[in-house]
């Protein structure tokens, strides 16, 4: 897949040091997955939400904070839509970012 962009993670990390190494991770795994549907990504993250509108929630780290993608699984890209801890999350409409 390709990751649309990766600057959005690591402007996170930078704030919020703990999170550097699973967001790095996500990163990395998802640039290596071939997701043709959302029940690829239930396979790899059983606990990632699945919302309308080719939108996911991934947890990340002990679900502290939480990326929202939107996902084109024809062309294989994964847009990120929003980073951030639990309070940021709450302020926003998940399947309209």
């Amino acid at each position: 897949m390709r990751v649309i962009a990766k600057r959005t993670l690591r402007g996170f990390w930078e704030k919020h040091a703990d999170s550097e190494q699973q967001l790095k991770a996500w990163y990395n795994e998802a640039e290596q997955a071939t997701w043709k549907s959302p029940n690829d990504i239930k396979k790899d993250y059983p606990t990632a939400s699945i919302l309308e509108d080719n939108r996911t929630v991934f947890n990340i780290r002990g679900n502290n904070y939480r990326l929202i993608v939107r996902i084109n699984y024809k062309y294989g890209i994964v847009w990120i839509r929003l980073i951030g801890t639990h309070a940021e999350y709450n302020k926003v409409d998940a399947t309209k970012i």
